[in-house]
This record gives C-alpha cells, sequence and structure tokens, in this order.
C-alpha cells in the first residue's frame, strides 16, 4: 500500500501481462482443447488429492490469453471467489471465460453445488457481457463438460 497525497491506494488484485503467454498461441474449439491446454497448465500428481479450482481467460478468438488457480480446497470441496473470477476477467479485458475443477474421488458427475455455482457465474458473466463457455470437471479417469452435457 502506498500513501499518495491523504489517499490511500490499496492494490488487491493485480494483473502482469507476459506475452506471448504460450510459445504459440492456444486457441479453445472444444471441451477436448480445454482439458488438453489444461493438462499442460496443472500438476497431475496433485489431482486425486485436493480440489483445485482454475480459469481460463479468452479473447473474442477464443485464444487463451490467461490462465489462474483460483482456490486450493481439500479432499471434498474447493471455496470460489466469484469475485475474483470477475475481477480477473474485467482487467484482461476478456471477452469469454471457462472454468475448471478436479474431482479428487474420479467422480466425473456434477454436484449440486457444482451445478450452482455454474448457474450463478453465467448469471454474473451475462451482466458484464463476458460469456461463460464452459465448467469442465477433471479427473485422472477423464472430465466431464458442462456445455457437452447442455448445462450451459
Amino acid at each position: 500500500m502506498k500513501k499518495h497525497n491523504k489517499t490511500t491506494i490499496c492494490h488487491e488484485v493485480q494483473v502482469h501481462y507476459k506475452r506471448p503467454l504460450f510459445d504459440e498461441p492456444k486457441k479453445v474449439t472444444s471441451s477436448e482443447s480445454v482439458v488438453a491446454l489444461l493438462w499442460e497448465y496443472i500438476d497431475p500428481e496433485r489431482l486425486d488429492y485436493k480440489e483445485f479450482f482454475w480459469l481460463l481467460l479468452l479473447n473474442n478468438s477464443n485464444t487463451v490469453i490467461g490462465m489462474s488457480e483460483i482456490g486450493v480446497g481439500n479432499t471434498t470441496a474447493v471455496a470460489v471467489n466469484y469475485k475474483e473470477v470477475l475481477q480477473l476477467a474485467i482487467l484482461t479485458n476478456s471477452v469469454a471465460i471457462i472454468v475448471a475443477h478436479n474431482h479428487p474421488s474420479g467422480a466425473l458427475e456434477p454436484s449440486k453445488a457444482d451445478r450452482q455455482l455454474s448457474e450463478k457465474l453465467a448469471e454474473a458473466t451475462k451482466l458484464l457481457d463476458i460469456s461463460l463457455l464452459d465448467h469442465v470437471i477433471v479427473t485422472s479417469e477423464g472430465y466431464y463438460s458442462f456445455m457437452d452435457n447442455g448445462l450451459l
């Protein structure tokens, strides 16, 4: 925090760009491409031990402009800070987002909480003219796409 003319400025969320993010642009074209990208980003050794929540930030051509690990939970849940998801989307001027999390249990079926989270994020992003393209659940055994299954 720094003081400036008797006003305190507090930078809670900052975004630092490093361009290019990848050696070559990563474009999202399907749930399969999302999962392939996640496997490049996440540590598969930790996947079966704790729940994690990730955010993919996309431009208007569905090219990934950023990725963030939003939360780390325990073996059965992860707390998701909706404000942080929306802040990052706004600060990066994202046109669309994709969220993902894992189920350490290996179960691919979304829970009631997973469905509620998707509904709440879809409503919030719509107000900001940002599209929630998908919510993906990944496990060591496979993945589940809300979009592919008609839930988004």
